[in-house]
């Protein structure tokens, strides 16, 4: 029996700590008791050079089971800088299916994924009699992992960690009618235990955030953590505030404050903040001063000021915000982009160039005042047919065309509560179809934006197309890519003003795209399967030199987790979620208390569509019976499985 003596132990550990290591592996390994299996000398292990992903390859029908699960079957290799390298294999491990009842930090239990009302009441189910429960939720979303100092909560024996997790939607109720956007999305704190020797995070307590003094929140989808360790949430497909027959919003209106009129359309489509307490309890804040618009997932550069911001939407723009403060969402200036001439899905084409039109300044609370007096009619005037009148500009929302008038003085408003039409009045380039996740590598100064599909209004001729929008494809590329964008200073916006800020989009071009096929495979696939089908949620990892791709594809009868090294150019499949369900709530950690985490998700397994035709069949009873009858969808992380550890 042999212990690394103390001295040696903590110079390996402070080695360790600037490793990617993930959990259930790792530091446990090194100071195994066993001296045929000792840790090797701190000179031995080097310093961290690199890591590489070896691939899986995508489920079939030879084995469905592996098709009806979050199924991984890749591997990790570290390297160091004296050639000791160290494999794990990867595995899953969840902390709940939503609908599992969790502990609530107080010595009882509470419901995952569940709903609540404006006055933190359940929301109930009773669409079938006798069977009545409270609603929950099959489509967790974006996540965050963060430490606190001084975090102290109750039941935790090793190290404190925190989550944050999201819940999109209900696909629908127990009578399988559809309930997507009609109740307000709940959000939860986690307390994690992490083991010092393993990495394992264990869940200790599930705090419900109330979000009843920000009206609820609508459709929470991707999300990100700020510098400054706060989570920053969403709000897509804002509602249509012209649109006075909303039957989503008023049935969400009706399941949040009990009366279909109640919910304001001006109160949604904004940026969602929530602070974590070191209790493990958290609070939230909306910032009304980011542009209304169908917020996916933002991504706050490194001076703490400047956002980056994809809009999921269908003639979506790509925003970018800049604080009056670091650290400091309440007040700043909105800007959308122009996209230059000659846009390219060929990742060999050269980068079109981005301008900036400057839409306006605003603080939060004067953006939130008007929001709750203001009706749309006093902002502009919407027409849907053309009005024949030259004081009208016609824009694109939605694929449809509007035309519209801004009231005398309205022209603020209008830029942060009517944003879409706004920015197309300014002449932005609002072409983009599904603009989804969006994260940054620092040290290249290069963002990363997701394009779930690249059609409709990308196209020429296509639904919503416009050629003053600058982008103007010749076909369409439905399995989508992934966009480069490089970052500088020195930027000027469009009427010639500087642009307070180094971390600028300056030009865009495709860096990873997908291939549709002419015909299904066998299995139905009808995008490539070893190529992206649709990117949705994006994370960089500075240390691994890994952009992280998770799928939300109508085109891939599962959908995948991929590693692509941004050196290397390899695209590594990492996962694969059950058919039927999309990759959410994808998040990486670099280093918490010595470990790398990958956060993944999912949501709605199980739900069908031409395209599973072939493996429905086989695939509905395991998903079924997996996922509590097509529920419930699971909250966890990529580990190493620690048998893998070679020493």
């Amino acid at each position: 029996m042999h212990t690394p003596h103390l001295t040696q132990r903590r110079k390996i550990l402070k080695a360790l700590s600037a490793a990617p290591l993930l959990p259930l592996g790792g530091m446990g390994a090194l100071f195994n008791q066993n001296t045929a299996h000792a840790a090797p000398a701190l000179s031995s292990i080097g310093e961290f050079v690199s890591a590489t992903f070896k691939g899986m390859g995508a489920p079939n029908l030879d084995n469905p089971a592996k098709m009806a699960i979050n199924h991984v079957a890749s591997k990790l290799t570290v390297k160091y800088s004296t050639g000791h390298a160290q494999t794990y294999n990867l595995g899953y491990e969840s902390f709940f299916l939503t609908g599992d009842l969790v502990p609530d930090g107080k010595g009882g239990k509470t419901l995952a994924g569940g709903n609540y009302n404006i006055k933190n009441q359940p929301i109930m189910d009773r669409s079938v009699s006798g069977k009545e429960r409270q609603l929950f939720s099959d489509a967790p979303d974006g996540t965050s992992l963060l430490t606190l100092p001084n975090a102290k909560v109750n039941g935790v024996k090793g190290k404190p960690v925190f989550a944050v997790v999201q819940f999109e939607y209900v696909t629908r109720d127990l009578a399988n009618a559809d309930n997507y956007g009609k109740v307000p999305s709940p959000i939860a704190v986690l307390t994690l235990d992490q083991d010092p020797k393993t990495g394992k995070l264990s869940l200790v307590k599930y705090h419900n955030v109330d979000t009843s003094k920000v009206q609820g929140l609508w459709i929470t989808c991707g999300s990100s953590l700020s510098p400054w360790g706060t989570h920053l949430s969403s709000e897509e497909y804002e509602p249509d505030a012209f649109n006075s027959d909303d039957k989503q919003l008023k049935a969400f209106s009706k399941n949040l404050f009990g009366d279909e009129s109640t919910a304001k359309a001006y109160h949604y489509g904004h940026l969602p903040e929530v602070v974590v307490n070191p209790d493990g309890t958290g609070t939230i804040k909306k910032h009304y001063c980011l542009g209304r618009i169908s917020h996916e997932l933002i991504q706050m550069m490194p001076d703490e000021r400047t956002a980056l911001m994809g809009d999921d939407a269908t003639n979506g723009g790509l925003f970018m915000f800049i604080a009056d403060k670091a650290r400091d969402l309440s007040a700043g200036n909105l800007y959308v982009a122009k996209v230059g001439a000659g846009s390219s899905v060929d990742p060999t084409a050269v980068p079109t160039p981005i301008t900036w039109i400057h839409l306006g300044h605003a603080t939060s609370d004067e953006i939130k005042k008007m929001a709750n007096t203001l009706k749309p009619t006093d902002i502009m005037d919407v027409r849907k047919e053309d009005p024949l009148d030259a004081t009208f500009t016609k824009v694109w929302l939605n694929g449809k065309a509007n035309w519209i008038k801004v009231k005398s003085g309205m022209e603020k408003a209008a830029a942060f509560l009517e944003t879409h039409r706004y920015a197309g009045l300014m002449g932005g380039s609002m072409a983009y179809t599904k603009m989804e996740g969006t994260t940054v590598n620092v040290r290249d100064k290069v963002a990363y934006s997701a394009l779930s599909y690249i059609k409709d209004s990308m196209v020429k001729g296509g639904k919503g197309w416009y050629a003053g929008s600058g982008i103007a494809l010749d076909k369409a590329l439905n399995a989508g890519g992934v966009m480069a964008l490089n970052l500088k200073g020195g930027q000027k916006d469009s009427s010639g003003k500087p642009i307070h800020s180094e971390w600028v989009a300056a030009d865009t071009k495709a860096l990873i795209v997908g291939e549709d096929l002419a015909t299904p495979d066998a299995l139905g696939n009808t995008a490539h399967a070893d190529k992206l089908g649709n990117p949705d949620n994006l994370k960089f990892s500075e240390k691994l030199r890994t952009l992280f791709i998770g799928e939300d594809s109508g085109m891939h009868v599962n959908n995948f987790l991929w590693a692509y090294n941004v050196d290397t150019t390899e695209l590594t499949r990492i996962m694969s979620v059950p058919s039927g369900a999309e990759a959410t709530g994808l998040f990486v950690a670099d280093n918490i208390h010595g470990y790398t985490y990958i956060m993944s998700n999912f949501q709605h397994a199980g739900d069908w569509e031409k395209i599973h035709s072939i493996v429905q069949p086989a695939l509905d009873p395991i998903i079924r019976a997996n996922y509590k009858d097509r529920y419930g969808a699971a909250v966890g992380y990529l580990t190493a499985q620690a048998s893998s550890i070679k020493l």
